[in-house]
């Protein structure tokens, strides 16, 4: 049980201040939480080594504050029902400092954990990050730290870690969100958003409006979470991609197409593929949310596995060119389309390669890890991560869908397709076999 906890306010300031439009990548993230109805909070629980002191703590708030923009923004309501943001130099964030008492800290961290996760968040009037610490007498245990997915994204998270850790003190370079967003109001960004929204419509003018199928029954909880552990995979995709001279991104997006096709049944596929957006001109180190899903369209047929690749391969970096986007304005598009073609268009379809985060061990083979009524999922949304089998390397395929567009028994059958797929094209005859 979280007992009332003492509070420790600590004040900190830094560089940059000012107040405009969401950035493209702000926009992505608001529109997620507005959808799902959660803060989408990332982070956890950490140890605290011997020693450490409230001091030290407080020392931490004020890098992690001061440093990074993102973490000392609010919102506010601005035109056309749409929010703005507001950087400020300066605040204060407090701290909840629980005192374990005879409990284990342990079980008094994850609580405090819980609870810090599943409180709602005003983010016009409190901080996207949520910071706490447990402590068993004077002894610190443990820090809880979440931060808003608004705040950044994978690649911005580990560059913040990776900062923190260090205690860097170079000056912050890259643009920042307010930087990104008035490069997006001038000429040269809007011009980009154009030709991003005219790929965008010759798509969702092609394609089928439906994705899925319907399933033939209704499933409670509607939403499902599933993993799959493949030690086999990676070795597969590492075959395939040295083989064809692609990349192995590039490989397991092809797998995921491909896959589709053979359990949906649905040609050509059309995919949501999550594009960092770190390649662009400053952008390559900012700690903020940049991530936005592209557009991608492919016809996957019954040719050689290589063949369809190659077309893959074309296919995505146009959808990455063109995943840089103002995104209301593109859902917008969307909708007229499909007014317009008498349907709505369902692009519900999500792919996220995020290897290179970190690794976790968990044996060979499929588990649900959860179902829920709430929060609330995309249609199916397909993630990558490295993960370990024993010691070994392996490739850990998660899943999460919604059972009122796509039953369990496919999100999972996806996954395995993916493998089986994989394991198959790698094989030295498989250059002309189909997928």
């Amino acid at each position: 049980m979280v007992v009332a906890p003492e509070r420790m306010v600590v004040g900190f300031a830094g560089d940059g201040s000012g107040s405009g439009e969401l950035s493209w990548g702000q926009l992505e993230n608001w529109s997620a939480i507005v959808k799902q109805g959660t803060w989408l909070p990332l982070g956890g629980v950490r140890p605290l080594p011997a020693g450490t002191t409230l001091d030290d703590v407080a020392d931490e708030v004020r890098y992690l504050m001061g440093r990074y923009q993102p973490m000392r923004t609010r919102l506010r309501s601005g035109p056309h029902g749409r929010p703005e943001q507001v950087v400020h130099a300066t605040g204060e964030l407090v701290v909840d400092v629980h005192d374990a008492g005879q409990d284990d800290p342990d079980a008094v961290a994850a609580a405090v954990h819980e609870q810090l996760r599943d409180t709602p968040m005003d983010f016009t009037t409190q901080w996207p990050v949520r910071y706490a610490v447990v402590r068993r007498g004077p002894v610190l245990t443990h820090v809880v730290l979440l931060v808003s997915h608004f705040v950044t994204d994978a690649a911005g998270a580990v560059t913040m870690m990776t900062e923190v850790a260090a205690r860097a003190t170079a000056p912050v370079t890259g643009l920042q969100p307010l930087a990104q967003a008035e490069w997006q109001c001038s000429p040269a960004g809007r011009r980009h958003n154009e030709h991003a929204q005219r790929h965008w419509e010759r798509i969702v003018r092609q394609v089928e409006p439906v994705r899925f199928p319907p399933p033939p029954v209704r499933m409670s909880p509607r939403y499902w979470h599933g993993e799959l552990t493949s030690a086999a995979l990676p070795a597969a995709v590492e075959a395939i991609s040295a083989r064809a001279g692609v990349e192995s991104a590039t490989v397991l997006l092809t797998l995921y197409a491909a896959a589709l096709r053979r359990v949906v049944g649905v040609d050509p596929v059309v995919i949501r593929p999550v594009t960092s957006n770190r390649f662009r001109p400053g952008l390559a180190d900012v700690v903020c949310t940049l991530a936005q899903a592209g557009l991608f369209r492919l016809d996957v047929g019954d040719g050689p596995f290589d063949e369809l690749l190659g077309r893959a391969g074309r296919a995505a970096l146009t959808a990455y060119k063109y995943a840089y986007f103002h995104q209301a304005q593109m859902a917008d598009l969307v909708e007229r389309v499909g007014r317009e073609r008498g349907a709505p268009i369902e692009l519900g379809c999500y792919f996220n390669d995020r290897r290179g985060a970190g690794t976790a061990d968990a044996p060979d083979g499929f588990r649900w890890v959860g179902r829920q009524d709430a929060p609330t999922f995309e249609p199916l949304f397909v993630h990558v991560d490295d993960a370990t089998c024993d010691g070994a390397a392996a490739v850990r395929l998660t899943v999460y869908l919604d059972a009122a567009h796509v039953s369990p028994a496919d999100g999972a059958a996806v996954l395995h397709a993916m493998r089986d797929i994989a394991v198959s094209a790698a094989q030295p005859q498989a250059a002309a076999a189909v997928p």
